[in-house]
């Protein structure tokens, strides 16, 4: 029995010369044309990553007791107010931990849950705040300190987001 080769391949196979001609003026007339798609597509998720995350938002602790007599309560205050376009995360977790120095806080783990501020009606997202009573032992210099962490959202995004703060309370 006879074994079948496969004919000799040439080494440089050539095509005519008229086929190439259109082939790479095709070629020259899609060049800008897909630099501009490259172009949009590469550029539309660095707009969603410009955005900073801290830019979306603002913590307040208007309305925290910054004096307080000794053996009585004070009040210590946290809102969060998502700027337009934006919104605290209800289903990623939020927590909000408190320690005193010389003061203590009635709750010092709170979630979302414990926030006081409510959805209206019609409202997608309400923005937390915080109000914790804390009572204050003995006169001088005390502090709150607080550590939160949330979830900032918008329609492309959702990033977490840490903040600490130190409030100074004085007790008469």
């Amino acid at each position: 029995m006879k074994r079948k080769t496969a004919p000799p391949v040439p080494s440089v196979i050539r095509t005519p010369r008229f086929l190439e001609t259109p082939m790479l003026l095709r070629r020259r007339r899609l060049s800008p044309l897909a630099a501009l798609l490259a172009a949009v597509t590469c550029s539309a998720p660095a707009v969603a990553a410009d955005v900073d995350p801290a830019s979306l938002y603002e913590v307040t602790t208007e309305g925290t007791s910054t004096q307080v007599k000794a053996g009585e309560k004070g009040t210590f205050v946290l809102a969060i107010k998502s700027k337009a376009g934006a919104h605290v995360s209800d289903e990623a977790p939020l927590k909000l931990e408190l320690k005193g120095s010389q003061l203590t806080p009635a709750k010092e783990k709170l979630v979302l849950a414990d926030s006081v501020a409510r959805k209206a009606e019609g409202q997608a997202f309400a923005d937390p705040r915080f109000e914790v009573p804390f009572t204050a032992a003995a006169a001088g210099k005390g502090s709150l300190d607080a550590k939160l962490v949330f979830f900032i959202c918008t329609e492309k995004l959702c990033a977490r987001q840490q903040k600490t703060f130190s409030l100074p309370v004085e007790v008469l």
